[in-house]
């Protein structure tokens, strides 16, 4: 072997060492790596990777994390999900429903934690090597704010995406709601955001007020509702707290920051080898807070309430 060989080797074999280097911690050992899923930007999902980011670290997590978003392109879901599954990560967090389904579907063998999903048996999510945090919101709550918000309303409009399975669930259980409350209800749905608009429109008129369940189209696209709603003196009353700051008038809705960070001592005991997702059943969130839009309270008269 000539010696230009030699020299030519020589940075590949640097390279390889290094990345081998860098796959173990200052104490030798290797370097654990979890891979993190999300199915779309909103406030809601980046809260709960933030909180479950920042929950391992405080409980002495020194690995790595690989986040990847999907944009909410199911297809893209599959891609990353393949992704992680052929890297052999340590375990994986998805988050939302879409995302868990494509992590599921690759692998049986990797732990996998998700969060950010109503009903986990309603989407086919029960295999034994995942498990996570639900977040089934306050429903009965959420639906008996709008009496107490606006006691003359009679009729609620309850909106999400027939995409998601999550949310259909959650709408089943409004409807009863209303009803314990002397709301009649009717369902609207659309299936892509350029519906959205227009069948916010079709509500005006119809309803005394909109019902929003968690659901991640309606959250990407809050201050479209909210601002179409007020057109017709309409209040939205969502599933989550972070869109009150997009329009909603109010809710009773969970911290998706502490959501994560419930999902993270999940996550800490599967990578200390203390649990398995198999034994670990699905978490709630135990507080729910009151969330209040003041200007949007003012603009349509509502009836003030103490948060």
């Amino acid at each position: 072997m000539n010696k230009k060989f030699w020299w030519l080797l020589i940075p590949s074999c640097l390279i390889i060492f290094t990345l081998i280097w860098q796959s173990f911690n200052k104490n030798g050992e290797k370097t654990l790596k979890i891979g993190i899923l999300q199915f779309v930007e909103h406030e809601a999902l980046d809260a709960s990777r933030k909180g479950f980011i920042d929950g391992l670290k405080e409980l002495g997590f020194d690995g790595k994390f690989d986040y990847k978003n999907a944009q909410g392109d199911q297809a893209n879901c599959t891609l990353i999900a393949n992704q992680f599954a052929s890297e052999d990560v340590d375990l994986i967090l998805a988050i939302a429903t879409p995302a868990a389904q494509s992590v599921a579907a690759v692998t049986s063998e990797i732990p996998i934690l998700a969060t950010a999903i109503t009903n986990f048996e309603e989407t086919g999510l029960t295999q034994q090597n995942l498990t996570g945090t639900s977040d089934l919101a306050p429903i009965a709550k959420q639906i008996g704010l709008i009496k107490q918000l606006k006691p003359e309303a009679q009729k609620v409009g309850i909106l999400f995406s027939s995409n998601e399975a999550n949310s259909k669930y959650q709408a089943e259980i409004a409807v009863k709601e209303a009803e314990k409350v002397g709301l009649t209800s009717q369902i609207f749905t659309f299936s892509q955001v350029t519906e959205i608009q227009q069948v916010v429109e079709s509500m005006l008129g119809k309803v005394d007020a909109i019902y929003t369940p968690t659901d991640n189209m309606v959250a990407s696209n809050m201050e479209l509702i909210s601002k179409t709603a007020l057109q017709g003196n309409i209040p939205v009353i969502c599933g989550e707290v972070n869109l009150i700051s997009k329009g909603a008038a109010g809710t009773f809705g969970m911290d998706y920051y502490e959501l994560g960070k419930l999902t993270a001592k999940q996550a800490f005991e599967i990578l200390e080898s203390r649990n398995k997702p198999e034994n670990m059943p699905i978490q709630y969130l135990e507080n729910v807070k009151l969330a209040l839009n003041p200007k949007i309270i003012k603009k349509l008269n509502l009836r003030e309430i103490s948060p």
